[in-house]
């Protein structure tokens, strides 16, 4: 199944009822910045690129900060967000379903969290079973980059048994929790993500006290 775009939609909605001033869990950004940065990333090649390469990242950071100051207004703001929501434009990378799967099914449920658990009073969404294993299977693929800056071994954990181990090593520490709280762990919103730890007091210590994601 497909879940990029029902993904897409609901992220649209989750930034349209915040609004262009509420805050997220991306650190300095504002809801604007991140409409700004996803209508970027699949129109604009060099800001796509910065995101994966640090040479171009300040290139990219400038882009995004730019857009999101002109949307002064709730209905420019509301613009760039429908604008997103309709898709990339067909000569987009993003217009490929391949790699508009592997590119955005994690990135949009991240960014939805980022905004929705940003706020004082949350609740973790009801998620169906079959996105709950695309999920997983996304973060299966990139754990190993996502945690390589531990120094330790970790293995991730659903509660309904599947175990992935993402790094090998002396020591190690399982992260248990369903794969939409793994995921918001493994990209470095670890204080908003709803999971818990089995290791020794002094290793989970070190993890919680870790760089983890990108």
């Amino acid at each position: 199944m497909h879940f990029v775009e029902p993904s897409r939609e609901v992220l649209a909605e989750t930034l349209l009822a915040a609004g262009p001033d509420a805050p997220t869990l991306c650190k300095g950004w504002r809801t604007r910045d991140l409409a700004a940065h996803l209508y970027l990333r699949e129109r604009k090649a060099a800001v796509g690129l910065g995101l994966i390469i640090k040479r171009l990242a300040r290139a990219s950071d400038q882009a995004t900060a730019k857009l999101a100051a002109k949307l002064t207004s709730n209905e420019d703001y509301a613009r760039l967000v429908n604008t997103f929501r309709a898709g990339p434009p067909a000569l987009s990378p993003m217009s490929i379903r391949a790699l508009d799967e592997s590119a955005n099914l994690i990135e949009y449920f991240v960014h939805t969290e980022d905004v929705r658990r940003a706020v004082d009073r949350w609740a973790p969404r009801a998620l169906d079973e079959a996105y709950s294993d695309a999920l997983w299977d996304e973060l299966v693929k990139r754990a190993a980059i996502l945690y390589r800056g531990v120094d330790l071994g970790i293995v991730l954990v659903r509660p309904s048994g599947p175990r992935h181990v993402a790094k090998r090593a002396p020591v190690s520490v399982a992260i248990v929790g369903e794969p939409g709280e793994l995921l918001m762990h493994a990209h470095g919103r670890t204080r908003h993500a709803l999971v818990t730890f089995e290791g020794q007091p002094d290793a989970v210590a070190l993890l919680q006290s870790a760089e983890v994601g990108l």
